[in-house]
């Protein structure tokens, strides 16, 4: 009888091993946390950047709508510099979120205008624009009026701080009138550096003999380990009545949208 000798096949291809698969899965989580990652930055960089700008023109234009006495176009009108109109008004501190003023900064760009508001919280901060610390002066005010600002997150209200050039010029305008300071210098601190907001800055034991604008902002631009801190230097001031400095004249009319 002939016997039929089997002849086996090949083995079957085995599937992948429990630690091929873990480095599939691996992978792919780690694809996916990649792109969580770069939707958040592009949340912090941009985003935030969108929604507080929009928010921030919105402040500004109703407070100076608010400002403008109906038909009244002197309330518009380039004001004469050379004149002094004395001793600065000086509001009374608001209640933390109310809109103190508008910030020009003709450094910053020739449509530059933030507003600025009462209180340091995340909620100002992240949405309003710059905050003034309660208890610092307020502006005009001899001592030290000090506000801080995000430097590339939430409307990237202090992005350029550290192109100011002593001499620059910023803009403060309130309900009493408009304050001009210059800037004077910039220096580079840790976070746990408060004596930056004293009535003279860094000098705890100095009386202020004069008005100062300090503004703070985080440092470097891509981080928090430092900050970096802007001072300024009160040069005049002049009513409402008077309407704005001839130099920022076309950006308060753009203000109200009227440029």
């Amino acid at each position: 009888m002939l016997q039929v000798k089997e002849v086996s096949g090949p083995a079957p291809a085995r599937g992948p091993g429990i630690l091929s698969r873990s480095v599939q899965v691996a992978g792919e989580l780690l694809i996916t946390a990649g792109l969580i990652l770069l939707l958040f930055v592009a949340w912090q960089l941009w985003w935030t950047n969108v929604e507080s700008d929009t928010r921030q023109r919105e402040v500004v234009k109703e407070f100076a709508e608010n400002l403008k006495a109906p038909g009244d176009p002197a309330a518009q009108s380039p004001a004469d510099s050379s004149l002094d109109y004395g001793t600065p008004a000086v509001g009374a501190e608001p209640a933390d979120g109310a809109t103190i003023g508008i910030i020009y900064i003709p450094r910053f760009g020739a449509d530059y205008t933030r507003p600025i508001v009462q209180g340091t919280t995340p909620a100002v901060l992240d949405t309003l624009g710059l905050g003034h610390y309660p208890g610092t002066s307020m502006p005009g005010a001899v001592g030290n009026f000090a506000v801080a600002g995000h430097r590339q997150t939430h409307g990237a209200v202090l992005d350029n701080i550290d192109a100011l050039t002593p001499g620059d010029r910023i803009y403060v305008q309130t309900r009493d009138g408009y304050y001009v300071y210059v800037f004077r210098n910039s220096q580079i601190v840790l976070p746990s550096r408060r004596d930056v907001l004293l009535p003279v800055p860094t000098q705890p034991a100095a009386s202020p003999k004069e008005s100062y604008l300090t503004m703070t902002s985080c440092n470097p631009r891509f981080g928090s380990q430092e900050r970096i801190i802007a001072y300024s230097l009160l040069e005049r001031w002049q009513p409402a009545s008077a309407g704005p400095p001839a130099e920022i004249a076309a950006q308060v009319a753009r203000a109200v949208g009227e440029g």
